[in-house]
């Protein structure tokens, strides 16, 4: 894996596996005796009796406020950091067809350790659900074929499902889509688009997400340095164009 490859992930930092672990310690801290023994209970249990495991994880969930009759509770229950419950809720809904869970199942099985992690799983959910529109999933797609992670290494792949997602907002796509625009892989080297597509992602982050949008900033000065004043002018230009576009696309919405 190459120096960039590394900066792809790294950026995309809502999807790393330490950011998961690093979330997965403070939820433990935080828990109840009570709450750390039904960790304990659902870890021992895996496999043994899936649908009495899931009725009993879904009674937790319900006693924590965490039910609900969609993709919400498995949703709900990832953030807590039940993964293995977060899979057993997704998975029926996923197989039904619901986007939401289909996304939420690839990101499991990307992030996941032991049994959770599953790369062919990974690939095959979220494929379905960027199939159909999710943005989450085109981007985590898109991530698995820039380290080769289930699929065979494909830049310009990867380029394409940054792509999609970049063009509905996400900034996490926009960003690693500036990435490879600026080392001119699977996409023409282009420090005019690098520039746009890194503008772009500093526009899209939320002031809270102060680590992704500095580094997009960053970036962006970076690549600036190497155009003239007349290429910044004209990166910005593209910028402002595509945001026109995408507000008449999208109806002025957020992705």
């Amino acid at each position: 894996m190459t120096a960039n490859h590394v900066a792809l992930r790294e950026r995309a930092t809502f999807v790393s596996s330490k950011a998961a672990v690093r979330r997965s310690r403070r939820i433990r801290r935080a828990l109840t005796a009570t709450g750390a023994a039904v960790i304990l209970a659902v870890g021992f249990a895996l496999g043994v009796n899936s649908d009495r495991l899931t009725q009993a994880m879904a009674y937790r969930l319900t006693a924590l406020g965490l039910a609900a009759a969609d993709a919400s509770a498995a949703f709900a229950a990832y953030e807590k950091g039940y993964l293995a419950c977060a899979l057993r809720l997704a998975e029926p809904l996923a197989e039904k067809g619901d986007v939401r869970a289909q996304s939420l199942l690839g990101l499991i099985y990307y992030i996941g350790r032991g049994p959770t992690r599953d790369d062919a799983k990974a690939v095959t959910w979220l494929r379905l659900a960027a199939d159909q529109g999710d943005a989450a999933a085109q981007f985590r797609l898109g991530l698995m074929y820039s380290e080769g992670q289930g699929v065979p290494q494909d830049h310009a792949e990867a380029a394409r499902w940054y792509r999609l997602a970049a063009d509905q907002r996400y900034p996490q796509a926009q960003y690693n889509l500036g990435l490879l625009y600026a080392k001119g892989e699977g996409v023409e080297q282009d420090n005019v688009m690098a520039h746009m597509w890194f503008n772009l992602a500093v526009a899209q982050f939320p002031a809270s997400d102060a680590r992704n949008r500095t580094a997009a900033v960053n970036s962006r000065d970076v690549v600036a340095n190497k155009l003239t004043r007349e290429q910044i002018a004209e990166a910005q230009k593209l910028a402002r164009e595509w945001q026109t576009m995408a507000r008449a696309q999208l109806g002025g919405g957020t992705s």
